[in-house]
């Protein structure tokens, strides 16, 4: 080892002894990007410890193998995605005004969150294995259902929602619209063209799904965007 490998290393070891937390903040941060960019087979351990302030054992030190890695990177994007909607505070709007604000912040984070979104797709080629292993993802995947729950509730309560409206439902139609948006990006636009994609545009598209959501919820409601020009 030469004088320059051996200052390397000093240097990890002090940085893991002053702040461990950051180090392993730093360390999903890398993973994140790496195992988003080439899956989980793909990704390189050796990679993601020379981009970070410490060593390929510091990294089985804190996350156990490469597959614990793994999925404390899919905790990690979860956690990220839901934690927008969590900041939320909707108890306060009337009915349709909370579940159109929902609707829009579920759109911007997946607009947001490319990582996740090629995360989940890569999750899905494993059937769900690593994250069926996780005791976290589900208790942060209830917040959005509780508070669409809350929502759908209240707007049932004061005559304004259908009887049938159903929380999950909800969930599931806002999501496809959202993570399809993301997720065929490069395919669709190489085969259509990027029209979509532009800033105007976009938001445009944010305003259809509102209308289609709120439409199939809200008792009487007249769509609005789709006379708007884009």
């Amino acid at each position: 080892m030469d004088a320059s490998e051996g200052d390397a290393g000093h240097k990890r070891k002090t940085s893991w002894k002053k702040d461990p937390e950051a180090v392993r903040r730093d360390i999903l941060h890398i993973a994140t990007q790496e195992f988003a960019a080439h899956g989980l087979s793909g990704a390189n351990i050796n990679e993601i410890a020379r981009q970070t302030s410490t060593s390929k054992r510091m990294i089985y030190y804190y996350f156990g193998d490469k597959e614990g890695l793994y999925q404390a990177v899919l905790e990690g994007v979860y956690a990220t995605l839901r934690a927008r909607e969590d900041d939320l505070d909707v108890a306060g709007l009337e009915p349709v005004a909370a579940l159109r604000r929902l609707i829009e912040a579920t759109f911007e984070a997946h607009v947001t969150a490319p990582h996740f979104i090629r995360l989940v797709m890569i999750e899905n080629i494993h059937n769900a294995e690593y994250l069926r292993k996780s005791e976290i993802v589900p208790r942060l995947n209830r917040s959005i259902i509780d508070k669409l729950e809350d929502v759908c509730a209240r707007g049932k309560a004061v005559g304004l929602f259908r009887a049938g409206v159903d929380a999950l439902e909800l969930h599931w139609l806002t999501s496809s619209f959202s993570f399809y948006n993301v997720s065929n990006r490069a395919t669709f636009s190489t085969s259509f063209g990027t029209a979509l994609y532009s800033e105007a545009r976009q938001a445009a598209l944010l305003e259809r799904l509102v209308d289609m959501v709120l439409a199939s919820v809200v008792i009487g409601y007249e769509p609005q965007s789709w006379n708007a020009p884009v």
